[in-house]
């Protein structure tokens, strides 16, 4: 069991120690953040599984606070709903569970980010589509080679693992960081 627990911990900071190579990624995403709830915008986040998870967690920072004493900024997890995201699933398909809403929330000033572990995941995809055609800044957190939201979003940062649990074990430390640089220049 130590091994186990030893293995998972230096796999992780192998990982951990490439994501220097990302500092000017996360810059530029924290600027559209920051940008966007500057003019007005909003920041709309999804993912599935625990991609959803995460992006309800960098949700809840940015609504209530990650380490400052400020007002609310405007963020929201399209994975929340559990009656928008049956309904739309049941009548339309899952494909359009995040699409659905993103064509009822999104404003051209909004920045919305996808959160997928391989970049392939079409619910994730196809939102991200409409997104930029609505005119929101598009923001990818994926792994491994990006998969389809290279093509897709306006900046998808790919974390430099092919394995899951590394890549979304960086997907919340680059969501924590965006938190602090937001909160930074927000508060």
């Amino acid at each position: 069991m130590k091994d186990t627990i030893q293995q998972e911990i230096n796999a992780h900071i192998i990982v951990a120690e490439q994501m220097h190579s990302l500092t000017d990624d996360i810059v530029k995403i924290s600027s559209f953040c920051i940008d966007s709830i500057r003019s007005g915008g909003k920041i709309l986040i999804f993912g599935n599984g625990g991609s959803a998870a995460d992006a309800q967690h960098i949700a809840a920072e940015l609504v209530g606070r990650y380490k400052s004493e400020r007002k609310g900024l405007p963020a929201v997890a399209l994975t929340t709903d559990t009656s928008a995201l049956t309904s739309i699933g049941n009548d339309f398909g899952y494909d359009q569970i995040f699409q659905r809403q993103i064509e009822a929330l999104a404003k051209p000033d909004d920045v919305v980010i996808g959160i997928s572990t391989s970049g392939n995941s079409l619910n994730v995809t196809s939102a991200l589509k409409l997104s930029k055609k609505i005119g929101c800044k598009t923001i990818g957190l994926s792994g491994s080679d990006g998969g389809d939201m290279n093509k897709i979003c306006d900046f998808n940062i790919v974390v430099p693992a092919s394995d899951t649990p590394r890549i979304q074990e960086m997907h919340i430390l680059i969501g924590h960081t965006l938190c602090h640089l937001i909160e930074q220049n927000l508060a």
